[in-house]
């Protein structure tokens, strides 16, 4: 195999991990008592003169983006599209080859206490206690007892991923899929333009912009809801296609551009509309793309434009506003002073830059000597936020999304955050009920909160009881009692369903590798980002950090931490060095070199171990794969370490190995980047121990593959879980089919099958845990 030549420089991500760690200790619900903490440092992003984000050690995610597009080369323009496609042409091929397969249901499992990433919230016209929502891999949803509980009103079959939501007065609802908020390691998913319900959700109609693959906004002229603009961000990872800022004069039948870009990456991200005058329409744009090794989230392209005529014409408003380093803006007029307009802008780098205030219909602009806690709500990465609010009766009160939410009750002179402990961080989107004095939703990365106190920061808000739409990234099942689950998930820490009634937090941060005991359930572990791991005996009541323990120069985002299946208290944890311990984890033993490389500790990627699999019917035998693309393996407990070098085995990312329970020379490799025309392998396949390789990817879909299992019993059999659903193989992989009904297309992280039950449990981003009894499969 080549080596490789680390050159990668990536972005600072999208949460810093200091402040992740600690807003997650104050917006967590959480019993856990942590005796031992091993917090990750955030160093600060560096831009270069052209405003590209060139490196950060204390990076959130680029795990994920890395895995899609490997090394220098670029994700296909329409990679994420093409894969629906040949998700959805293979569910066809099933039903007419192998029903059996398809005949199988899955069933949502848990949890629905906890939430997830909501990206907008609209409320009902007419409906009392009304609001439709939109997750930001999980659909929209529907609430009809004032946000405390939510249904699915979103086809399980369209792409999940959902950007803006927006409804006119006769309750017509408007989606624009594609998630516009980018991320420091881009865990957002694409879209195929805007979608249209006038029943409520009950069926949708798609009515354009299929290229925009991602929308910032939709808002409706007050006056005509037949006219209805639409920010088109554009794709995440390319320049062109649909960017721009497009307005429908009949109700979003057809389209038309009435706002470019100063250039390929610049898109439309924000719209304001004066409600006294409908013609005054005002339009943030942003220059925003993601290169395989830099980061845009500003530029030339980035500023304020302002129509008089309804958006037949544009000019760009440049007075009083910085000449440079413009990243992503949010705008907001003022409900009883139209005059005036607001203004947050935030730098290339994801830092605040200010906020701005226009008293003359946005002609010119004056920064504000705002106060530091304004500032501070935007962290380093203001372009995941990037929307203010409006009270509908007061235009002095304002709202600006940050980690906190910000409230202003005397036009931006003075500010209040939200307490931690009682409103989840990273803020979203928020709505006004107007039927009900007061009442003020809003939605975050935890999901939907109510205020009945006009949003007032310092009052109580109330958490939604039922909403199902959390992202996994890892999943775990008790071997003694299949109810018992645990998992890591994004910006919710690793969950549990024990300790209190429902689902609970038992661990910080981001929750990512997390493992129960097969002999005693008692025993749990879990982690955050790089590797940070903790240990309990008593159900995660009490955690002990043991990450000062382990050797090693570098740890992935998903740090690996398996157990040895044939005895639980033999553990693996693999940073660059894979360790291993004998005691359930209290003492760890380095029992590797460095298995990958890494030029320097800000390349990336990191140059760490990615997937570890200790064979079961025979323990002196471990497969290890690397974010560089190298398999190794050891006869001997690590002793002696031998690369596994053959021309089948693709340069990616290696997402997941597993060994044959039965014969440890039997081990299928995945892989994740997606095939841009050079026929890379998603699932290998070696008989001998890795001597030789078989390509068993077969009829998947062109899109990687994020874990593997092989049934216990029915060797042949596997199952692999993608970023488009579940596909199971009678034979080995020679022919793949779609596995069970009624799980939506949502990506799916992490499996798990429970060989006491026969269920196979699966993490999906974005819709919770889903579980299936595959009889015959």
């Amino acid at each position: 195999m080549k080596k490789k030549n680390w050159y990668w420089v990536i972005a600072l991500a999208f949460l810093g991990v200091v402040a992740g760690v600690i807003l997650s200790q104050q917006y967590t619900s959480t019993s856990s008592t942590i005796e031992k903490e091993v917090p990750a440092k955030a160093e600060e992003s560096q831009v270069d003169e052209e405003g590209f984000v060139e490196k950060g050690p204390g990076k959130r995610d680029d795990w994920f983006m890395t895995q899609k597009g490997y090394e220098e080369e670029e994700i296909p323009r329409d990679a994420f599209r093409k894969a629906v496609n040949q998700a959805s042409d293979l569910r066809k091929m099933t039903s007419e080859e192998a029903p059996g397969a398809l005949n199988q249901q899955w069933n949502f499992n848990a949890p629905s206490d906890i939430g997830g990433r909501v990206v907008d919230v609209v409320v009902d016209p007419k409906e009392q206690d009304t609001i439709y929502i939109g997750a930001a891999s999980g659909g929209v949803w529907k609430s009809t007892d004032a946000g405390d509980t939510f249904e699915s009103v979103w086809d399980d079959n369209l792409v999940q991923s959902i950007g803006a939501v927006a409804i006119t007065p006769d309750g017509t609802l408007y989606v624009g899929t594609g998630e516009a908020n980018p991320g420091g390691g881009s865990i957002v998913f694409g879209g195929t333009g805007v979608y249209r319900s006038d029943n409520g959700g009950e069926s949708w109609e798609q009515i354009g912009l299929e290229e925009s693959n991602a929308i910032g906004r939709i808002v409706i002229d007050p006056e005509n809801p037949e006219r209805v603009f639409a920010a088109a961000t554009g794709p995440l990872f390319h320049e062109g296609e649909q960017r721009g800022l497009y307005l429908s004069e009949d109700g979003g039948d057809t389209w038309e551009k009435v706002l470019a870009g100063e250039n390929e990456t610049t898109g439309a991200v924000d719209i304001a509309i004066d409600s006294e005058n409908p013609n005054r329409v005002y339009a943030a744009m942003w220059d925003r793309i993601r290169y395989p090794n830099k980061r845009q989230y500003g530029g030339e392209g980035s500023g304020i434009y302002r129509s008089e005529d309804g958006g037949a014409s544009w000019e760009r408003v440049t007075e009083g506003l910085p000449d440079s380093d413009l990243g992503r803006i949010g705008l907001a007029v003022s409900s009883t002073n139209p005059e005036k307009v607001y203004a947050t802008v935030i730098q290339t780098s994801g830092y605040f830059e200010g906020f701005y205030i226009s008293e003359d219909h946005g002609a010119t602009w004056e920064k504000q000597d705002h106060p530091k806690n304004l500032a501070n709500s935007q962290s380093s990465f203001g372009w995941w936020f990037g929307r203010n609010y409006v009270d509908p009766e007061d235009g002095d009160h304002i709202f600006v999304s940050g980690v906190q939410l910000m409230e202003s009750k005397d036009g931006g002179q003075t500010w209040s955050a939200t307490n931690g402990r009682k409103v989840h961080a990273d803020q979203h989107g928020m709505a006004w009920d107007p039927k009900v004095p007061g009442r003020v939703y809003l939605g975050n990365d935890g999901g939907v909160y109510r205020s009945e106190d006009n949003g007032d920061v310092s009052r109580e808000w109330i958490k939604a009881t039922y909403e199902p739409y959390t992202q996994f990234y890892t999943l775990t099942v008790s071997r003694e009692d299949p109810s018992r689950l645990a998992g890591g998930t994004q910006d919710n820490g690793s969950i549990r369903s024990w300790g209190e009634e429902g689902w609970n937090n038992y661990y910080y941060g981001d929750g990512l590798a997390n493992l129960i005991n097969y002999e005693d359930q008692d025993n749990v572990f879990a982690c955050y980002q790089y590797g940070n791991c903790a240990r309990s005996i008593d159900g995660g009541d009490t955690m002990i950090n043991f990450t000062d323990e382990t050797e090693s120069d570098r740890r992935n985002w998903l740090t690996p931490l398996v157990f040895d299946p044939n005895d639980p208290s033999i553990m693996y944890y693999a940073g660059n060095i894979l360790n291993r311990s004998t005691d359930g984890g209290e003492t760890w033993e380095a029992i590797s070199p460095s298995l990958s490389d890494a030029k320097s500790k800000d390349a990336y990627p990191f140059g760490t171990i990615t997937t570890v699999a200790p064979a079961k019917s025979n323990s002196n035998t471990l497969y290890a794969g690397t974010d560089d693309g190298r398999l190794w393996t050891t006869n001997n407990l690590g002793e002696d370490w031998k690369e596994i070098e053959h021309e089948m085995l693709p340069d990616r990312w290696v997402t997941r190995v597993a060994v044959d329970p039965k014969d440890e020379k039997v081990v299928y490799a995945t892989f994740s980047g997606f095939r841009s025309g050079d026929n890379a392998a998603h699932v290998l396949q070696s008989k001998d121990g890795g001597e030789t390789w078989e390509d068993v990817s077969s009829n998947l879909p062109e899109v990687p593959l994020n874990d593997i299992i092989i049934h216990p019993k029915k060797r042949n059999v596997l199952y692999a879980a993608s970023d488009v659903g579940v596909f199971v193989s009678p034979n080995g992989g020679k022919k793949w089919y779609s596995l069970g009904e009624g799980m939506p297309l949502v990506p799916v992280m992490d499996l798990q099958y429970h060989e006491p039950s026969g269920v196979l449990f699966a993490g999906t981003f974005g819709r919770g845990v889903y579980e299936i009894e595959p009889k015959g499969w």
